[in-house]
């Protein structure tokens, strides 16, 4: 939770530190079923409100969300938008200067981060492996995680290597995000991370070619069709 905020709902959170009044479409449900220490794989077009479903669950859990993004110019943009409205965010990524990531280091540490926003090939020092071995994490947000199929047509190696980091630093809760996936890259990427066909449930009809939009959650909840 935020030094700033005080409330304990995903809604209180919504409404006072992102200034919104309500959920749009289906981010009421994942961020519920991600609060409740349920994983996700979600699925939701861009300009959807695909961030908020690990933000708030980031702040409503012990811990710090660690945001795993291939977006490197992107990071310090949208650390300074959740800084503005009292969020702890910080990133890791190759454009800091060593004394930089020094201090985001002490401060991941010290429990003085919310959200840290990190490119997947930070993970390759060991560094910071060792680093996210001694945190405490929240959640693990994979965001552009269809890179992680080889079928996808954005496939990254390093994007490979998130499910064995995953498991190596004891973090029980993975949150997988992208804007687009055929129905194969969605069922590669549910496999690497061991969320199983049989924990998803879905209201969306697909088939083998389209790409797909929409929201897939673990079992225990249900969203509408897009």
């Amino acid at each position: 939770m935020t030094s700033s905020a005080t409330a304990t709902t995903s809604l209180g959170v919504l409404q006072e530190v992102f200034g919104y009044d309500a959920f749009r479409g289906e981010q009421a449900e994942i961020i519920e079923q991600v609060v409740g220490g349920g994983d996700a794989v979600v699925l939701m077009p861009t300009g959807g409100g695909k961030s908020l479903c690990y933000q708030i669950p980031a702040l409503l859990r012990d811990g710090t969300g660690v945001v795993v993004s291939p977006l490197i110019a992107l990071m310090a943009d949208q650390v300074a938008a959740l800084e503005a409205v009292g969020i702890r965010a910080a990133y890791l990524n190759s454009t800091l200067e060593p004394y930089e990531a020094q201090e985001v280091e002490r401060q991941l540490l010290a429990g003085d981060i919310d959200l840290l926003y990190m490119a997947p090939e930070r993970l390759i020092l060991s560094r910071t492996v060792e680093l996210l071995k001694r945190a405490p994490i929240a959640l693990f947000a994979i965001d552009e995680a269809h890179c992680v199929s080889q079928w996808g047509h954005d496939f990254r190696p390093d994007y490979l290597k998130l499910p064995d980091y995953q498991r190596q630093f004891g973090i029980a809760q993975v949150l997988l995000l992208t804007a687009t996936a055929t129905p194969k890259v969605i069922a590669d990427m549910r496999e690497k991370f061991a969320i199983t066909e049989a924990d998803v449930v879905t209201t969306i009809t697909t088939s083998p070619t389209p790409v797909v939009h929409g929201a897939w959650l673990a079992a225990g909840s249900h969203v509408n069709a897009m």
